[in-house]
This record gives structure tokens, C-alpha cells and sequence, in this order.
């Protein structure tokens, strides 16, 4: 049996944030590694600027972007193991949030033409 899509049962605000995070774990401007093995900290959550947002090479629509401002989405993703939250300031992706498939990534990010 194939292991189940999304087997923590994240809502779909808080799949397109942890994708976004992934994101931006992937980038040493927004994020470093640790203070764990295996995490990653997001140091610079990025804000909305017209009708979208950048996130690194890519335009995510600011209205796909929103849990970045929820403080509830970065309470579940943490109560679900997948991150340790610092609303608003910082949050750290564990192993698990880093290695989640969300299924969301290519389908919110466009590439940026500016």
C-alpha cells in the first residue's frame, strides 16, 4: 500500500505555508542551518508587496503566502512536529517539516519577471 498523501492531515493554508517554507529553507539568504541536526531556521519571513511575494527565484501570490502572518498556522505546524515557531520573528523546519511532501510546490510558484 502507498504511503498516504499527506498523512498529518494539514489543512490546505498550512500545506502552501510549509511549502513555502521549504522554499525558503533552501535559500542562505532567508534561512541557516541548525541549531539541530537536520533543521533549518527561517530568519527572514518575507512580506507581500502588491498582490505577491518573493521567494527566491519565484512570485507566490500574496494570498498563497497569508500563514506567513497566521499565527495559528506556524501553533499547527509546530504541534505537528513539523517546525519550532517564534511568531512572527523566526521559525525552524525540523527534519520532518524540511522532508514533508506537500504536493504544493510547483503548483504555487511562478517564476519571477522582475
Amino acid at each position: 500500500m502507498p504511503p498516504k498523501k499527506n498523512p498529518l492531515n494539514l489543512n490546505p493554508l498550512q500545506l502552501r505555508t510549509l511549502a513555502l517554507l521549504q522554499e525558503l529553507a533552501r535559500h542562505p539568504e532567508t534561512s541557516t542551518p541548525g541549531p539541530e541536526a537536520g533543521e533549518v531556521t527561517i530568519n527572514q519571513v518575507p512580506h507581500a508587496h502588491g498582490d505577491h511575494v518573493h521567494i527566491g527565484r519565484f512570485v507566490v501570490s500574496a494570498r498563497d503566502a497569508s500563514g506567513f502572518a497566521n499565527p495559528a498556522v506556524w501553533v499547527a505546524l509546530e504541534r505537528k512536529g513539523l517546525a519550532k515557531a517564534d511568531f512572527p520573528l523566526a521559525i525552524t523546519l525540523t527534519p520532518a517539516g524540511v522532508g514533508y511532501d506537500t504536493g504544493f510546490a510547483e503548483a504555487l510558484a511562478q517564476h519571477a519577471d522582475h
